[in-house]
């Protein structure tokens, strides 16, 4: 009975330095959220990104474009709130059997949000603030704009930053231009542009572009045969 009190003692210690620390982790991620907003308004933030040359509207892109993005990025996009709760419970499992942080489970919204105001390091709080500025996004922007703010704020390698700049640099095209082999490339390239850049590594590049395929037609945007007709266009993996 003794021992039975003492590891119930135990337990709940336990639970509550658990509870105290997530917290803490939440104040100082709100802490961080609010001290970004106070260096520059959301609206202040938005507006640099509209204003650089290069600027690409989502109107501009080709659909195929914009379906690969969402596909390979975060396919339930248009259905939540900034945050999607199953991404990040499959996350926490996947970092949980590694041991180590191996995946963010962010959506568009949450990377628009780190791209804008935060860094790449890998913390809790830091996390916890990207979540407070995602749900801020959703609240002033709707999903098209935010959409569109991301494909003008992620690096797409060679000192591209635009979706537009990086078509014209890597394609010669405007993005309107491109066609599904360009288009499903181009989306692939900013999970890793060092490596996906097809400047780079052709060969990595199309790896990775038929990663975006795969997810396509599991989305529904793609039939399997247009999957094979894309597929048949790419020239180092032949």
């Amino acid at each position: 009975m003794r021992f039975c009190n003492i590891f119930r003692s135990i337990v709940l210690l336990l639970m509550s330095i658990m509870l105290l620390a997530g917290f803490t982790v939440v104040r100082q991620g709100y802490d961080k959220y609010r001290e970004a907003l106070e260096g520059m308004s959301l609206e202040e933030k938005v507006a640099s990104i509209q204003a650089k040359e290069g600027y690409t509207r989502l109107e501009a892109l080709p659909p195929v474009y914009v379906n690969a993005v969402v596909s390979v990025e975060d396919h339930r996009f248009y259905g939540h709130f900034g945050i999607d709760p199953i991404a990040i419970g499959r996350a926490v499992l996947h970092d949980i059997q590694a041991g180590r942080y191996v995946e963010g489970g962010s959506t568009i919204t949450q990377q628009l949000a780190k791209n804008l105001y935060f860094t790449q390091e890998k913390e809790m709080s830091r996390k916890v603030a990207e979540v407070f500025m995602a749900f801020q996004l959703e609240e002033k922007y709707d999903k098209d704009e935010i959409l569109e703010l991301y494909v003008n704020s992620i690096y797409f390698g060679d000192g591209y930053y635009t979706a537009g700049d990086a078509s014209r640099g890597y394609f010669g095209k405007e993005p309107a231009e491109m066609n599904e082999y360009e288009s499903t490339l181009l989306a692939g390239i900013p999970n890793a542009p060092g490596r996906y850049a097809p400047t780079k590594s052709q060969e990595l590049a199309e790896k990775r572009q038929r990663q975006v395929l795969r997810r396509m037609e599991a989305c529904g945007y793609f039939s399997q045969e247009e999957v094979e007709t894309v597929a048949a266009q790419m020239v180092a993996l032949q």
